[in-house]
Formats: C-alpha cells, structure tokens, sequence
C-alpha cells in the first residue's frame, strides 16, 4: 500500500477521462448532424465510452491501494463517478439511433449536441482547475457556466419535443426520436451533476 499522496494519479484520472468524454461528444455531434456510415461512428462513440470506463474502474481500484488522497475519498469516488454518467449517456443515445435507424440528420438534435459538446469541454476545464485551488474563482465561475448549459438544453428538449409531437404523424417514430432527445438531455444533465461535485470540492479545499 502506497503511504505517501499519489496526487498527479487522481488529478491525471480525471482529465483524462474529461479529454475522452470530450473525443465522445465530439463524435456524437457528428452523429447528430448526419453521417451515412452511422454503425461505423456509433461503435467509435462505444470504443470511447469503454475507454472512460477502464479510467474509472482504475480511479476507484487505486483508491483501495493508496493510502493518503489529495481530495477526500468520497469526493473522489463521486466525482469520476459522475462523470462516467455522461459518457454512458451519450453511448446510450447514440445507441438508439443506430438501433431504431434514425438517419435524417436533425436541426434539434444537432442543437442539443453542440450544447453538450460545450459542457463537456467546461467539464474538462473545470477538473483542470482542481490541481490548483489558487484560482477556484475561476473554475466556479465555469461551473456556473456548466449550469446555465444544462438549462439550455432544458429549453431544447422542450422545443425539440414540441416541434416532434407538431410536425411527426407517426407514434412509433416519435418515441423513438423523444428517448433519443431526452438521453442527450440527461448527458446534459450528467455535466451539471459533475460540476456541482466540483463546486463542493473547491468550496471545502479553498
């Protein structure tokens, strides 16, 4: 058992798991605005959420073999935790698109996507500020803006779902269309459950 702080371990978890979740964003987006490969793309987005998967189970294996950690333990175990979330959301989405063969590229979708992308890369930048507390102000400020994305999205799941119930006769097509919006939507919402890990990490260590 390691006795001495293993601090660049955790801290390098994290990013690396935020630089992956951001290849898998990234990924879907292109997804999103329509490819005609789509099974080709969708098994990229699984190879990275099974990447963000191995960071995690080394996150949490290495919390059982070291014995001081640079952050609490729980606030460790959360916070990859949570970030897992949203990569296993997007896999999910992405999923269900090739499943249910929703090729037409969608404008809401695609929405919906960027908006997530920008979360996710916030995401990244907020755990890079948790190496430093000297400028927690800063990545406070870009939890906040975590936030104010992930109600956005909300209004884009609203809009997406109005214009899908509006404009779409056929039910089966419009359940399918709805659990894709709503997924992304929760990945969305995966990326605030992040940064509100965050806040208390800074707020308890500044």
């Amino acid at each position: 058992m390691h006795l001495l702080p293993r601090e660049l371990c955790f801290f390098d978890y994290f990013e690396a798991h935020a630089a992956k979740t951001v290849e898998g964003c990234e990924l879907f987006l292109d997804l999103a605005r329509g490819v005609d490969d789509v099974p080709s793309l969708c098994a990229k987005i699984k190879e990275v959420e099974s990447a963000c998967d191995k960071v995690t189970h080394d996150t949490v294996a290495s919390l059982h073999k070291v014995f001081i950690t640079p952050l609490d333990r729980n606030d460790i175990h959360r916070l990859i935790s949570k970030m897992d979330d949203v990569m296993d959301m997007v896999e999910a989405a992405a999923r269900s698109i090739d499943i249910y063969e929703l090729r037409p590229a969608s404008p809401e979708l695609t929405k919906m996507a960027n908006t997530l992308l920008a979360s996710a890369k916030l995401v990244w930048e907020a755990v890079r500020g948790l190496r430093d507390f000297k400028h927690s102000q800063s990545t406070l400020a870009t939890c906040v803006e975590i936030n104010r994305l992930e109600n956005e999205s909300d209004h884009q799941l609203a809009d997406a779902i109005a214009r899908l119930m509006r404009e779409n006769t056929d039910p089966i097509a419009i359940i399918k269309w709805k659990e894709v919006f709503e997924t992304v939507e929760m990945a969305t919402d995966s990326c605030e459950d992040v940064a509100n890990v965050i806040e208390g990490v800074v707020i308890e260590n500044s």
